[in-house]
């Protein structure tokens, strides 16, 4: 009667397939240590030829080890070559990543834009501070825009711009010129449209 792979035990690393792993069981099964290390050295020669391009890299040969060890369940008894890896450490977490978890004022800006303004703050008034400004003011106009296709007018900007800083940079519509939303729409060949200089 045929036999299907979901009748079968479980593979530990199906990408090496069911074949090599019955060659690692029966590796388990050989007495003599000696004979047991050479087939263990034919199994990973086996495991490398599935992955030519990477076979000769010391990492990959490495990690080879490392499958054989973990496909015969830390049961077979040779001399690797290398350190492998301990069961206890297979299943190890890495550290949690420190975030800070500060709210956000409006989401479609970023906290990176919230840090950016505040840096402009600090900055001693002159045209380097408006040249920021603006590409501040412009950049939110984006951001904004990928959020909300409708119609962005510049006060709706200017006002989040005045509320980020606490009032420390107040702008009129007439002294900053926002682009257009259309500036922000796609052309046909994928890419942004440029600006009219």
């Amino acid at each position: 009667m045929f036999e299907y792979n979901t009748q079968m035990k479980k593979m530990v690393l199906p990408e090496y397939g069911r074949n090599v792993q019955r060659m690692v069981d029966y590796c388990l099964t050989i007495k003599d240590r000696d004979e047991r290390t050479r087939c263990a050295y034919a199994i990973v020669a086996t495991m490398g030829n599935l992955f030519p391009h990477l076979r000769d890299i010391d990492e990959f040969k490495h990690k080879l080890w490392d499958h054989l060890a973990i496909m015969s369940d830390f049961k077979l008894d040779i001399d690797y070559p290398c350190e492998i890896v301990k069961r206890e450490n297979l299943r190890t977490r890495p550290e949690p990543v420190p975030y800070k978890l500060e709210p956000i004022k409006y989401r479609h800006y970023g906290k990176i834009v919230e840090e950016m303004l505040k840096k402009c703050c600090e900055y001693p008034e002159g045209p380097e501070r408006d040249a920021l400004i603006s590409l501040l003011a412009n950049h939110m106009k984006k951001s904004l825009y990928t959020w909300n296709k409708d119609v962005i007018e510049d006060d709706k900007i200017l006002k989040d711009l005045m509320e980020y800083t606490e009032g420390k940079i107040d702008i009129s519509v007439a002294d900053l010129k926002l682009r257009s939303a259309r500036d922000y729409m796609p052309n046909k060949k994928g890419g942004m449209r440029k600006r009219n200089q």
